[in-house]
C-alpha cells in the first residue's frame, strides 16, 4: 500500500481567537471572539470519538486544532486542550497532533509545550512577506517574526506549514510572486493559498464600501494563483488546499471577493492552460487549424476547464477550429501538443 492508497483523515477543533489582541482587517472579531463560547474539553473529546468511530486501523487520523491563534489562548486551556488530544495519540487512535497560530505566538516556552504534548505539524498565518501589506493588514507582525518562528519550529524538529492570502490590502500581483519566493526560501513542509475575501463584520468590509480597498475578483484570484501553485510544486512544497473551505456559514458572510467552491479546480485547469499555451507558442502550433492535447489519465477535466473554459480560450486566443482532448498514458503532469495530423511537441 501506498502513501497514496491511505485515507487521511483531519478531526478539526475549531478553537475561537480567545483573547487575540489584533484587529486584522480581513477578521470578524466580534463574531469569532465575542459570540463564540470556548470549547470545552468534553466537546473536544466527543469531536474526536465521532470521527474516530467512522475511521478503520489502516486510516492516517490526525487532531487538527483550528482558530489562527492556538498558542495566544490562556496557557492552562491550551495545555487541556493538548491534554485531552495526547491521551488519543498515547494510544495509537491517531497519528499526529496539528495546530496553527501566528508567527509572534511562537517561542521556546510555547514549543517546548508544543512538543511535550506530542504536535507534529504547526501552520502559521504568515499572510504575506510585505510589511507594507502586513501593515495594512493590521496584521501586528512583520515578515522577520515569520522568519524567526520558521527557525525556531525547524530547530523543534516540529513540521511547518505556512498560510498565504494573496489580495489583501496594498497587494499586487508581484508582491505576491515575491511573498511566495520567500516562503519558498524558508523551505515549509506545506502551505495553503487563501486568497482575500470580504466578511461582514470586519474593517475590510468598511475599506471595500468606502471605496479604499478593491478585492480580487474569481478570475484575479485565478490567474495569481496560477502563477503561485507552479513555484511551491517546482520547490517540492506540498499545497494542501488552494481558497477557502466552502460552507453556509461562511458564503452567508462572505461580502465581496473571490470566494468560490471550486476556485481550486479553477486554478488547476488554469494552470494547464498556462502549460498548453506555453508548448503552443514555443513550438510554433499557433497557425494550426485544429490541435489535439493529450493528457494524463485522471486530468480530463482539468485540462478541458471548468464549463470547458481551456476550450474556449485557446479557440478564442489562435483561432482553432477544433480543440480535443484525450487522455493518455502519460506520467502524472504529462502534457502533449500537436496539430490534428502533425507533430507532436511534450
Amino acid at each position: 500500500m501506498t502513501d497514496k492508497d491511505v485515507r487521511h483523515i483531519n478531526i478539526p477543533i475549531f478553537i475561537p481567537h480567545l483573547g487575540c489582541p489584533n484587529k486584522c482587517v480581513f477578521c470578524d472579531q466580534h463574531r469569532i471572539s465575542g459570540a463564540m463560547a470556548p470549547v470545552g474539553i468534553s466537546t473536544v473529546k466527543e469531536t474526536i470519538e465521532k470521527y474516530l468511530a467512522s475511521s478503520s486501523g489502516g486510516d492516517y487520523v490526525e487532531i487538527a486544532f483550528f482558530g489562527g491563534s492556538f498558542t495566544g489562548i490562556p496557557r492552562s486551556q491550551m495545555i487541556a486542550y493538548l491534554e485531552a488530544a495526547k491521551e488519543y495519540l498515547d494510544k495509537g487512535c491517531v497519528k499526529n497532533i496539528r495546530v496553527s497560530t501566528r508567527p509572534d505566538y511562537i517561542d521556546r516556552g510555547i514549543l517546548d509545550i508544543l512538543r511535550k504534548y506530542g504536535v507534529g505539524i504547526i501552520e502559521l498565518g504568515v499572510q504575506s512577506m510585505d510589511d507594507v501589506v502586513l501593515a495594512m493588514s493590521r496584521r501586528g507582525h512583520t515578515s522577520d517574526d515569520v522568519v524567526k518562528a520558521v527557525g525556531l519550529i525547524r530547530e523543534y524538529g516540529i513540521e511547518c506549514g505556512i498560510q498565504i492570502m494573496p489580495g489583501l490590502p496594498g497587494d499586487t500581483l508581484e508582491k505576491s510572486l515575491q511573498t511566495s519566493r520567500k516562503v519558498i526560501e524558508l523551505a515549509p513542509d506545506m502551505v495553503r493559498i487563501y486568497p482575500a475575501v470580504v466578511l461582514r463584520g470586519t474593517e475590510m468590509e468598511d475599506m471595500y464600501r468606502s471605496g479604499t480597498f478593491r478585492p480580487l475578483t474569481v478570475d484575479e484570484a485565478v490567474e495569481w494563483c496560477a502563477r503561485i501553485v507552479p513555484m511551491f510544486r517546482k520547490a517540492g512544497i506540498r499545497i494542501i488546499r488552494i481558497g477557502l473551505h466552502y460552507s453556509e456559514l461562511l458564503e452567508s458572510s462572505v461580502v465581496a471577493g473571490p470566494f468560490h467552491p471550486a476556485l481550486g479546480e479553477m486554478v488547476e485547469a488554469r494552470v494547464i492552460l498556462d502549460r498548453i499555451m506555453d508548448l503552443i507558442e514555443k513550438n510554433g502550433l499557433e497557425k494550426c487549424s485544429s490541435i489535439e492535447i493529450r493528457t494524463w489519465r485522471g486530468a480530463l477535466s482539468k485540462t478541458v476547464g471548468q464549463k470547458k473554459a481551456n476550450i474556449r480560450a485557446l479557440k478564442e486566443r489562435y483561432g482553432y477550429r477544433t480543440v480535443k482532448v484525450t487522455e493518455a498514458g502519460l506520467p502524472e503532469g504529462g502534457l502533449q501538443v500537436s496539430c490534428i495530423s502533425g507533430r507532436e511537441y511534450q
